[in-house]
């Protein structure tokens, strides 16, 4: 038996609506969604900054010394800016998104999101704490 209709290798072009490029710049969460993304470009700068003040650390004090004097630069001094606020921002985001991934719960009832990402900030603080002490008595 023959199909009712004949095979065509014409196929209609479906419509579909023109998106912008800029489409995640209209919703807060699109855009801390590409924001976060962008932050790893800084983060992985940040990782290569230190791998050569350790490089230059082991090359002895002229080496480290030099290395000093190129972090003085100022287009470093606004990348490392830039990338401070952007680490600063993937962290903040990062422990907000802990009580989403982890359903904590107390008796049979979840913990609030605050309780859920309080203890993050807290370890956050008390390392942060921990090092500025360490740092000011060297002084």
């Amino acid at each position: 038996m023959k199909p009712s209709t004949a095979y065509s290798q014409y196929h209609p072009k479906w419509y579909r609506t023109r998106v912008s490029t800029l489409w995640w710049s209209r919703k807060w969460s699109y855009l801390k969604f590409m924001l976060r993304e962008l932050s790893s470009v800084f983060v992985a700068s940040y990782i290569v900054i230190l791998l050569l003040q350790l490089h230059a650390l082991g090359g002895g004090p002229e080496a480290y010394l030099e290395f000093q004097q190129w972090l003085k630069d100022p287009l470093l001094v606004i990348l490392n800016g830039i990338g401070f606020l952007f680490v600063l921002f993937h962290a903040v985001t990062w422990f907000n998104l802990t009580p989403k991934a982890m359903a904590v719960r107390l008796r049979g009832k979840r913990l609030p999101d605050v309780l859920v990402a309080a203890p993050n900030y807290a370890a956050w603080l008390a390392v942060s704490a921990l090092i500025v002490f360490l740092l000011m008595r060297q002084g």
